[in-house]
């Protein structure tokens, strides 16, 4: 079931608040997160959903046993027993057949591929479960006593299936005690609307522009182009759109997620735009992969060797193919340019062209990230690059087409418009008092006919 849904928006989602504010109490309002979590995981996924139960009883169990016995070597094992059973179902579902592939390749065999459908969000909550176990036996956290609470935590539908990836430190308390009142719903309300229309109206539309140079008969270096620019603005609009909706809901229920995405795109760097992208997979593999591997307080080959091993693995996190490996390992090795080679020259150099460096990186990686497979990235790099006429006019008619929205969308990118809203609320507060509310409400109209009236409506993330 997909946020932006005629079926979830009005449908579900009002039948759920129902539910959940009949009564206020907090035991009532966590089992109906829990009950309506399962049959949202349920409606997309009925097969899977037997992995979300699965995953609650097995990471419950173990951290119960870890706190029992922390310090000790049974808690370790314990420890090491919930990582394996996590990864082993994430690497059955997301890469036994890319795994296959790799063996036929090497050996010469010809082992049948199993076509194993991938359930929908097995990458984040599996993550997620990963380091509520590994919290606890760090000590960061207590294990949550109460079964169903901690299945609450992980079946949370607002964030179940594309993140942000919420550790349970960040909600613990709230599972337990959270507040509810008029201005955090505003807050939500507000939030959630702004990522429907952050999907629907942008990254939709960026879509079908990509969706129209991929079926193009004779593409050229400027639709080429035209393509890799639209594919960056949708892959961040349908992302921070997504995230903008679970945190809005969250804050419906008395959540408070932590931000995912930050403006990336005026990033001066690869670095910082990394601090700004997906933050919460970003700080993920920090506190648990990178930091325990010895971080930057170690010999520099070590360093090197961390941070190669975090790209790689941040590559392969978002897919079974050989294209996102290498996108991963583009990055690593951008990154470690900018540590050890170019990183001082880059800062002393103007904004601009700090700015367009990164940007150019960051549309180059997107292209490779939205390839299929090696061949398909090499062929789409070298369209950008030449080997085909530089415009014909299928080019020019999609390019007057989508300039004012690509425009609109590349300003929509920055903090410009938050920027803007502020200075109005600023100077004019009783404006904004009219202003904002019929705003949202016509973003919430105009997305809801074109949901009504289109078919175009993917969640891309919801495929890693």
């Amino acid at each position: 079931m997909l946020f932006s849904s005629i079926t979830f928006l009005y449908l579900f989602l009002p039948v759920t608040l129902v539910a959940y504010f009949i009564r206020p109490s907090i035991r009532w309002r966590n089992g109906v997160l829990l009950v309506t979590s399962l049959f949202f995981y349920f409606a997309g996924e009925p097969v899977y959903t037997i992995l979300l139960v699965v995953s609650s009883l097995s990471d419950y169990a173990h951290s119960l046993f870890i706190e029992k016995h922390r310090g000790t070597r049974k808690a370790k094992t314990a420890l090491i027993s919930s990582i394996v059973i996590n990864l082993a179902m994430l690497g059955f579902f997301k890469y036994i057949d890319f795994f296959i592939g790799v063996f036929n390749g090497i050996f010469g065999t010809g082992i049948p591929l199993l076509h194993v459908p991938l359930p929908i969000g097995i990458s984040f909550f599996t993550f997620q479960t990963m380091s509520y176990t590994i919290d606890v036996y760090r000590g960061e956290v207590h294990a949550e006593k109460n079964l169903a609470t901690m299945a609450t935590y992980v079946c949370l539908f607002p964030q179940l299936v594309a993140g942000p990836i919420v550790r349970y430190s960040t909600i613990a308390e709230e599972l337990h005690q959270r507040p509810h009142n008029a201005v955090l719903a505003a807050q939500g309300l507000r939030r959630f609307v702004v990522g429907l229309a952050k999907k629907v109206l942008i990254a939709n539309a960026m879509g079908e522009l990509c969706a129209l140079y991929r079926s193009a008969q004779e593409p050229t270096v400027l639709f080429a182009w035209i393509y890799a620019i639209a594919y960056t603005l949708q892959i961040y609009f349908d992302f921070s759109g997504y995230s903008d909706m679970a945190i809005g809901m969250g804050r419906f229920f008395g959540f408070h997620f932590l931000e995912n995405f930050n403006y990336p795109y005026i990033s001066r760097s690869v670095t910082e735009f990394w601090r700004r992208w997906h933050m919460s997979l970003s700080t993920w593999f920090r506190d648990y992969v990178y930091i325990p591997l010895g971080g930057n307080r170690v010999p520099r080959w070590k360093n090197i060797r961390n941070i190669l091993v975090v790209w790689f693995l941040t590559g392969f996190w978002h897919g079974a193919a050989w294209n996102f490996l290498l996108w991963g390992g583009f990055f690593g090795i951008v990154l470690l340019l900018e540590k050890f080679v170019w990183g001082k020259l880059l800062d002393k150099a103007p904004s601009v062209v700090r700015w367009a460096y990164t940007i150019l990186l960051v549309i180059l990686s997107f292209v490779l990230f939205n390839a299929n497979g090696l061949n398909g990235a090499l062929m789409d790099i070298r369209h950008l690059f030449g080997g085909l006429p530089l415009s014909n006019a299928e080019a020019l008619y999609q390019l007057r087409n989508y300039a004012v929205l690509l425009v609109a969308a590349a300003i929509g990118a920055t903090p410009v418009v938050k920027r803007a809203a502020a200075w109005v609320s600023e100077k004019c507060p009783r404006l904004m008092v009219v202003l904002e509310p019929a705003l949202l409400a016509a973003m919430l109209l105009v997305a809801t006919g074109y949901l009504v009236d289109g078919s175009f409506n993917p969640f891309l993330y919801f495929r890693f």
